[in-house]
C-alpha cells in the first residue's frame, strides 16, 4: 500500500522540494489514489496513496498528529491495527481517522521505537519528531516492504523504490563491485544494505534507524529468530506439528484479509497458493477472486499449470480468472517489467507477475500470494543436501550449493576494474553462518535464506511487479509468528516428502490430495528460459548498444561466446547466463544509467 519518500538536510539547508516532487511523481504507480507533500525546516516528506484501509481523506498522508507533534509516512499494512487502536484508546489516546497510519503514529508516541515489535504486518515507515528534529525509519521483519536510501554528508534521501531516488537526481550511479559480485554469484540477489549502484543503499529488514538532526544515526535490529529447537515444542509429534503449522497459517491468512476493499488470491495451482484458497474457504469467504497466468510452451517445456489451478478453483468454487500470454508478447512485456524493477531481477517469473498484476489490478486492489513457503519450510531440493552436512561446514556447503559460479569464473566474465580482489560473496556467507544460533547446517541455511536472501529475490520481485499496477500483495507465509514456528520445527519434518513435509501434511487436511502430492512446479516463462525468438533479439540489441559497450562491464570475448550459443551456457543452478548479464544491462539502460 502506497509509496513514500523524503529528504533530511544536515547542513542547515532546506530540502529540495522540486526533487521531492519528482520522486513523489515517480512513485505514482504504487499509489494512484492520492498525493501529498509536507515540509518543515530541514525535513520534507512525500507520499502516494493506494486506498486500502480508511478510504476517506482522513487517511491521507503525510499524516500529522498535532498533539503528539509527529508527522509520518507509511507503506504497507499493520494487520492488527484495530486491536492496537483499542489498546491505545484505553491508554488515553484519541483518534481522528480509521487508518492504520494513525495507529502507527500513536503507537510510536506511546512506546517509542519499540512500537514496531507490536506490529503484525508488512511496512516501511518514516516518523518525524517535530520538536527534536529526530527522524525514525523502520522496515518490517521479513523486508516485504522496501526502503531505499541515498546519502551524502549534506543530506539523506529515501524512497520506496530506487528509480524514484534516481528521479530526484544527485545519485552516484557507478556500479558497486561488491554488489555486482553478489549479483553474479547469487542468482541476481544483492542483499541489504547494498544495491548494484554505489550511491543507493537499502535499510535492512527488521531494522529501526534513528537519524539525529546532525546526521548521526544508530540502527537496531529488533527481530532475529534463532532457528533452534524450543522447549515449549519438545513434546510435539509429527501430527501435532502439522496441526500447529495449519493453525498458524490460518491465522496468517485471516490477518491478511483486513481491508476496506476486496482481497483476491494469486493462484498458481501449487501447494502454497492453494492452501491460502482452502483456508479462506474454511473461513467462509465467498465469491473469492483467484487469478492464474500461463505462457505458450517452448520445445518440451510446458508454460502453464492451469490444470492444477483450475482444479483448486472448481473445488472451492472461486471466481477464477486465467491469463494466457502468447510468446510473441513476452518480448514486448520485458520493458515494462524491467522498468518496474527497483533492482535488476533475473528470475523470468518477474515478467509473469507483471503481466498478471496488470490484469488483476482491474479486478481487485489486494491479493494474497504464496511466496516464501519454500524458504521457510525447506521446499527446494538442495536443502536435503545441506541437511547431511556437519554444522561447521555449513558455509562451504552453502557456497557450493547456492552459488551460480565461483570467484575464478567471474574473473573470466567481468572487466578487471569491477572485480573485487577476493571472493566477497563467500566471505559474506561465512560471516552470516558464523553467527550464534542455528543448530544444524540446514538451520543455518534456512536462516540465511529466510532472513537475508529472500527479501531481495522473491519478496522484492512480487512487491515490485504488483505495486507497479497499484496492486498490494500480501504474503501469509511470511507472517513472523509462522516463520518463528517454522524455524523451531525439527529439520526432518520439513525435509519429509521431498521437502515442505510438515506443510504438505497440513495441506492434506484441507486440500485434494492431487494438489498436495503433485510434482513441484515453477513459474515457467519458456521464451526467456531458452532465449527464444524476439526475446533473444531484444538481448542482442541490448548488449550491442553504445551504452553497454562504453560501460564495458563484461569482457567482449565472453559476451560473444554467450551470443554464439544463447541456450548453452547455464549457471550451476540451471539459469541462462546470457539472460543474467543481459538483464543487468537492460535494467541500467532502462533507468537511464550511463
Amino acid at each position: 500500500m502506497c509509496g513514500l519518500c523524503g529528504e533530511i538536510r544536515f547542513d542547515g539547508g532546506q530540502p529540495d522540494i522540486a526533487a521531492l516532487e519528482r520522486t513523489t511523481d515517480r512513485l505514482a504507480p504504487r499509489g494512484p489514489d492520492g498525493r501529498g507533500l509536507w515540509s518543515q525546516g530541514p525535513v520534507a516528506l512525500g507520499h502516494r496513496r493506494l486506498k486500502i484501509i480508511d478510504l476517506s481523506d482522513s487517511g491521507a498522508q503525510p499524516m500529522t498528529d498535532p498533539r503528539a507533534r509527529l508527522v509520518g509516512v507509511f507503506n504497507g499494512c499493520v494487520y492488527n491495527y484495530r486491536e492496537l487502536r483499542d489498546e491505545l484508546r484505553a491508554l488515553g489516546h484519541h483518534f481522528f481517522s480509521r487508518s492504520d497510519t494513525e495507529v502507527v503514529l500513536k503507537a510510536y508516541q506511546q512506546w517509542g521505537t519499540g512500537c514496531v515489535e507490536r506490529f503484525h504486518g508488512m511496512f516501511a515507515l518514516v516518523i518525524v519528531e517535530q520538536d527534536t528534529g529526530r527522524v525514525v525509519l523502520a522496515r518490517d521483519r521479513l523486508g516485504v516492504k522496501p526502503l531505499y536510501l541515498s546519502a551524502t554528508t549534506e543530506r539523506l534521501r529515501f524512497a520506496s523504490s530506487l528509480p524514484a531516488l534516481l528521479a530526484a537526481g544527485g545519485v552516484d550511479t557507478s556500479l558497486d563491485p561488491v554488489a555486482l559480485h553478489h549479483y553474479l554469484s547469487w542468482h541476481a540477489t544483492v542483499p541489504a544494505p547494498r544495491t548494484v549502484l554505489k550511491g543507493v543503499r537499502k535499510l535492512p529488514p527488521a531494522t529501526v534507524r534513528v537519524v539525529e538532526p546532525d546526521g548521526r544515526h544508530r540502527d537496531h535490529r529488533y527481530w532475529h529468530p534463532a532457528h533452534t529447537r524450543r522447549p515449549e515444542y519438545a513434546g510435539l509429534d509429527a501430527d501435532d506439528w502439522s496441526d500447529a503449522v495449519l493453525d498458524a497459517l490460518r491465522t496468517a491468512v485471516r490477518r491478511r484479509m483486513v481491508a476496506d476493499v476486496p482481497v483476491g488470491v494469486l493462484l498458481s495451482g501449487g501447494l502454497d497458493s492453494s492452501l491460502i484458497v482452502a483456508l479462506l474457504a474454511d473461513e467462509g469467504q465467498e465469491d473469492l477472486a483467484t487469478f492464474s497466468v500461463g505462457f505458450e510452451s517452448e520445445g518440451d517445456e510446458e508454460g502453464d499449470e492451469f490444470s492444477y489451478s483450475d482444479l483448486v478453483a472448481r473445488h472451492f468454487d472461486t471466481r477464477h480468472h486465467q491469463l494466457m500470454v502468447p510468446s510473441d508478447r513476452v518480448a514486448g512485456a520485458l520493458d515494462g517489467a524491467v522498468r518496474a524493477m527497483s533492482e535488476p531481477m533475473m528470475s523470468h517469473d518477474a515478467v509473469a507477475f507483471h503481466l498478471l498484476s496488470e490484469q488483476v489490478a482491474k479486478e481487485v486492489k489486494v491479493v494474497q500470494s504464496g511466496q516464501g513457503a519454500d524458504e521457510v519450510f525447506a521446499g527446494y531440493d538442495w536443502y536435503a543436501r545441506m541437511a547431511r552436512v556437519p554444522r561447521p561446514r555449513a558455509a562451504e556447503a552453502y557456497i557450493d550449493t547456492y552459488s551460480d559460479r565461483s570467484h575464478a569464473d567471474l574473473a573470466a566474465m567481468v572487466h578487471p576494474d569491477l572485480l573485487p580482489g577476493h571472493d566477497v560473496s563467500a566471505e559474506f556467507v561465512r560471516a552470516h553462518m558464523a553467527t550464534e544460533g542455528a543448530e544444524t547446517a540446514l538451520d543455518a541455511d534456512l536462516r540465511l535464506d529466510t532472513l537475508v536472501m529472500m527479501a531481495d529475490d522473491p519478496v522484492k520481485r512480487v512487491d515490485n511487479m504488483t505495486m507497479d499496477w497499484g496492486l498490494e500483495a500480501r504474503v501469509p507465509f511470511l507472517d513472523h509468528e509462522l516463520v518463528e514456528l517454522a524455524a523451531a520445527c525439527p529439520p526432518g519434518l520439513k525435509l519429509a516428502d521431498g521437502g515442505k513435509g510438515v506443510l504438505k501434511a497440513a495441506g492434506r487436511k484441507v486440500l485434494p490430495r492431487r494438489v498436495v502430492d503433485r510434482p513441484k512446479g515453477y513459474f515457467p516463462v519458456p521464451a526467456i528460459r531458452h532465449m527464444a525468438g524476439p526475446v533473444l533479439q531484444r538481448v542482442r540489441e541490448t548488449l550491442a548498444a553504445p551504452e553497454a559497450r562504453a560501460r564495458g562491464v563484461f569482457r567482449e570475448e565472453y559476451v560473444a561466446e554467450l551470443l554464439a550459443a544463447p541456450d548453452a551456457h547455464r549457471t550451476r543452478r540451471g539459469a541462462n547466463t546470457l539472460w543474467q548479464i543481459a538483464l543487468l544491462e537492460t535494467w541500467l539502460q532502462t533507468h537511464g544509467i550511463r
